[in-house]
């Protein structure tokens, strides 16, 4: 298979790729054609069928797995595809791990990672807690070690979420290690559940979008809520433990700017969203660096980091 990151002007394709967007439009002079975004793990490319009526264009929707004919082409200095044939593929012609980002890291490897430092809580309603989304809820397990961590930004890939909530919690109790004011069982089991709500708020892959509940409700809130109901589940569990944990929840992106309901009011609840944003902040520079490194100079300015960024040389 040749993937859209190895594309090259001039370059004739024949292979099987996820059709990630589609949309009809008319040129200037009335002439109708479809816009696409054709996709696999490397990435995606804008691609053009301009006889959309051919007999050689089969029927196909949004998100199919479509094997397309076409020849690589630059427009106003960006590569895309000239589409001259297409045909709807059956499940079998394809593997759908060719087609969706997927975390470099081993899905299963993290995961027991994460179990371990679930056993390594001491409070029991709290241990009770995460082994009531982590162990118990099949449903959820499964949801959250395939979702992204984002739609777009950073660890926006099959195995996201869980990448990013392992760092996040392994920052956080390295935390622990260096400042013993801080209560590592709430921290981490705060660690592991701050971003839940992403598996409510993005849909899976190879959608990958926002739900009408993340639109509406926002993962934050929506993790605040399923620690609750989760929480009503286990007999005796402390109410001022389980507003500490939805408040270092609520509180974990810091600021009111950045779509925080809470400003961190405990240290907790401030480790955790240095935690969040170092991760969130180191991965996306480093998506940066990956889709840079053939750039041997200045990549321009980021607005995230507010700075022209470039690759560190130690020439």
């Amino acid at each position: 298979m040749k993937y859209i990151k190895d594309f090259k002007e001039g370059d004739r394709i024949f292979d099987i790729y996820l059709c990630k967007h589609r949309q009809s439009a008319v040129t200037k002079n009335g002439k109708p054609y479809e816009n696409v975004i054709l996709q696999d793990k490397t990435g995606t490319i804008d691609a053009k069928v301009w006889e959309p009526n051919n007999p050689g264009i089969e029927e196909y929707d949004t998100l199919d797995y479509i094997e397309v004919y076409g020849d690589v082409t630059n427009f106003l200095g960006a590569l895309q595809v000239n589409v001259k044939r297409i045909r709807l593929c059956r499940e079998g012609e394809y593997d759908p791990s060719n087609y969706l980002p997927v975390s470099a890291r081993d899905i299963n490897t993290m995961y027991e990672e994460l179990l371990e430092l679930i056993r390594s809580i001491q409070n029991p309603y709290l241990k009770q807690l995460l082994e009531s989304f982590f162990v118990k809820d099949e449903k959820f397990s499964k949801a959250f070690r395939s979702s992204s961590a984002a739609k777009t930004v950073h660890h926006g890939f099959v195995g996201g979420l869980l990448e990013h909530t392992l760092n996040v919690t392994k920052l956080c109790d390295y935390y622990c290690g260096v400042y013993s004011v801080l209560k590592r069982d709430l921290l981490l089991t705060a660690a592991m559940c701050h971003d839940i709500g992403k598996t409510r708020e993005i849909s899976p892959f190879p959608e990958n979008d926002y739900t009408d509940d993340g639109q509406l409700l926002g993962h934050i809130v929506m993790g605040s809520q399923m620690v609750a109901e989760h929480a009503a589940a286990i007999e005796g569990f402390p109410h001022g433990l389980l507003t500490q944990i939805q408040h270092c929840i609520l509180a974990h992106h810091g600021k009111y700017e950045f779509g925080s309901p809470k400003i961190p009011a405990l240290i907790e609840a401030l480790a955790l969203n240095y935690a969040d944003d170092t991760d969130a902040k180191l991965e996306t520079f480093k998506e940066i660096l990956e889709n840079n490194r053939d750039n041997g100079g200045w990549f321009g300015y980021n607005r995230l980091f507010e700075s022209n960024l470039r690759a560190t040389r130690l020439d």
